[in-house]
């Protein structure tokens, strides 16, 4: 059982998954088991390059960032679960626990974050109750979401990045990831306002 699972390893799921892990020493959250399942071959970050992106040095890959997410995320939140080469076929719920098939296991999970992209090829069964086309998108690309408000889709269901709405831009995907984060992080927190900082120490 999870207390969060994201569905995705692009730039909305993994800086989520940075967010969720960097709060393990917060009373409220040192004890929640998190995972990721991290499926990364549809993210269109497997063919971007970066020049405009604030703190990405110039010619940064998008396949470079996938790889350095992930190991980021093992480097320093080990105790966040990767999972690695498996597939969301679908998502249901029952009693408030969240259950995900995948094309090699079940997991159960109370919250979850869908952060898969945006393209109308988006097959997880459970999830075609939400899908609008995409209001940010071309109506010739076949863009789609699911339908929220600030990221929620339903009580403890949460959709990041693309999918949620926005447009296809690497930092606002990767915040829009990071938004989700803290407000799982303040539902942790009996709804008080939670955010997670690093400092330099003096």
């Amino acid at each position: 059982m999870y207390d969060a699972l994201i569905i995705g390893g692009g730039a909305a799921g993994l800086s989520c998954a940075l967010v969720l892990g960097s709060a393990k020493n917060k009373v409220f959250a040192k004890d929640k088991s998190i995972g990721i399942i991290a499926h990364q071959k549809t993210s269109h970050l497997q063919t971007a390059l970066f020049n405009n992106v604030l703190g990405l040095a110039p010619k940064t890959t998008g396949a470079s960032i996938l790889e350095n997410g992930k190991r980021q995320l093992t480097d320093l939140y080990p105790h966040v679960n990767q999972i690695e080469r498996e597939k969301v076929l679908e998502l249901s719920k029952s009693e408030d626990v969240f259950k995900i098939r995948t094309n090699k296991n079940t997991y159960s999970s109370k919250v979850v974050v869908v952060a898969v992209g945006y393209t109308n090829l988006m097959t997880i069964k459970g999830l075609e109750y939400y899908i609008e086309p995409h209001p940010r998108s071309p109506i010739e690309k076949n863009r789609i979401w699911l339908k929220n408000t600030d990221h929620l889709i339903e009580d403890n269901l949460y959709v990041a990045g693309t999918l949620a709405g926005w447009r296809s831009q690497f930092s606002i995907a990767s915040g829009s990831g990071a938004h989700v984060a803290t407000d799982i992080l303040t539902l942790w927190n009996d709804r008080k306002d939670t955010k997670v900082h690093d400092k330099i120490e003096s």
